[in-house]
């Protein structure tokens, strides 16, 4: 069964242009310091797993009136039964969009082969030669380019997007992610914010770019 830790019943934001459900996995084989779900990272922090065929009997109910399924993390791709529970909601009748940080490609070359993702969002945390300082984890660079190049070649709808987070990342890292995404046509960047509970507190205790800043770098190299 698929480990999930948390369902949100409806959303308008987090599948483009579809209602949808929203299913957060547990487990990541990242270890971003400024990520916001630690309780989906850290083993010691997950909650008991919600029951798979509790979210099944939800969707079957709401057949008339969503959409699409969200599949986010942590990361949905390490979870070995996430390609059975992808059939079962297809089986439904769902669109699915994946949310993903690109670590392990041939996964998802097996959802998009197999026709059971409709959408992907993958999580581009920085310029390849950054990548382990970044996530806090050893990373093999070649798996993350060929994630985007399957995304790109895949013929379904996509994004790729960036959490912005002044001490990892400047305007020349976010100049280098936005080359090896070149004909990429939708790049989102996403402000880090500063509060509530993330996997290094002390980040929350530096400097951090000001609106101002962002915008000015979102409007050289977001695109959407």
């Amino acid at each position: 069964m698929l480990r999930i830790g948390g369902f949100q019943k409806f959303s308008l934001i987090d599948f483009p242009g579809k209602m949808a459900a929203v299913v957060f996995t547990q487990g990541c084989d990242f270890r971003c310091p400024f990520c916001h779900n630690p309780d989906l990272v850290l083993p010691e922090k997950f909650s008991e797993p919600i029951l798979e065929q509790e979210i099944l009997e939800f969707l079957e109910k709401r057949q008339d009136q969503l959409q699409g399924v969200v599949v986010t993390g942590g990361e949905p791709t390490i979870q070995g039964d996430l390609k059975a529970f992808l059939k079962k909601v297809k089986d439904l009748g769902f669109f699915v969009k994946l949310d993903t940080n690109g670590n392990n490609p041939e996964v998802l070359d097996d959802l998009i082969k197999e026709k059971l993702i409709d959408y992907v969002a993958m999580d581009v945390k920085a310029p390849l030669e950054k990548y382990s300082d970044v996530t806090g984890v050893q990373i093999d660079q070649s798996k993350i380019k060929e994630s985007i190049d399957l995304i790109l070649n895949s013929g379904i709808d996509y994004q790729f997007r960036t959490t912005v987070v002044k001490p990892f990342l400047s305007d020349q890292d976010l100049s280098n992610i936005a080359s090896f995404l070149q004909g990429a046509k939708r790049y989102i960047l996403q402000p880090f914010s500063a509060k509530g509970d993330i996997l290094d507190a002390s980040l929350l205790d530096v400097g951090h770019y000001t609106s101002d800043e962002f915008d000015n770098l979102k409007q050289k190299w977001h695109r959407e």
